[in-house]
């Protein structure tokens, strides 16, 4: 574990990545970083009380969320600067991707604080893995905007990466996501779905965006779903454009 972790005269702020859905993901090093901290900031308490209780940890809990992380991110960098031991962490992956601490971690950077990043798994490199398409060079929107505006500037500006697109979806508008993506980049560009990655019923769709649209027309998606997406003119890795 390294040095600033151990020491008892400062204040350490905590980054920790917590299992997409697989408890037993969870590492060694961020249960032993949970174990030493004094309190942990998390985005729903009651979801990661299930986490602590799972390995064990009992620790004071505190709210952290992207309705009071305004307020909050003072109050954490003061209890940081006063030598307490402060970790943060959402309801799945790492905190700062499509998840609250942003703000955090900027204020506490203009502090003088240096942020600990204990690392885990991701949903955002899973998929990646998984969807079989070109993965040297990839986009990350998170989850795209919901009015209108400005979600078609979003969805012109992933038809022109030239490169995979990965975006974060809620499985209600799932089977809209897949059409807006077939208007602008073309029914035949490929595409794959991850749903419910790491847990019980985790699935893996591939295909065109035509070829996923006919098979999930009327499907009832459930679970977080990740959607990762190449215009048909990138080439496979290692290939170049001819």
């Amino acid at each position: 574990m390294a040095r600033e972790e151990l020491s008892p005269s400062s204040g350490v702020l905590y980054l920790v990545a917590t299992p997409i859905g697989n408890l037993d993901d969870m590492t060694i090093r961020a249960l032993e970083t949970l174990k030493g901290c004094d309190v942990i900031y998390a985005e729903d308490t009651r979801h990661t009380k299930v986490l602590l209780d799972r390995f064990d940890i009992h620790k004071k809990l505190e709210s952290y969320h992207i309705f009071n992380e305004h307020g909050k991110a003072s109050v954490i960098v003061a209890r940081v600067l006063a030598g307490e031991k402060a970790a943060l962490v959402t309801d799945a992956g790492m905190p700062c991707i499509a998840d609250p601490g942003f703000l955090l971690v900027r204020e506490a950077v203009k502090a003088g604080i240096n942020p600990v990043v204990i690392p885990g798994v991701s949903s955002l490199t899973f998929a990646v893995a998984a969807s079989a398409l070109p993965s040297d060079r990839f986009a990350f929107y998170g989850f795209l905007p919901v009015k209108s505006g400005r979600r078609s500037a979003a969805l012109k500006e992933i038809a022109g990466e030239g490169k995979s697109v990965v975006i974060f979806e809620s499985p209600y508008r799932m089977e809209k996501l897949l059409k807006e993506l077939a208007d602008f980049l073309g029914e035949n560009a490929p595409c794959a779905v991850v749903r419910e990655a790491t847990k019980v019923h985790e699935e893996i769709l591939r295909g065109t965006l035509h070829d996923l649209l006919e098979q999930t027309k009327a499907r009832n998606w459930k679970g977080e779903c990740v959607v990762v997406v190449s215009p048909s003119s990138v080439p496979p890795s290692g290939e170049d454009p001819e």
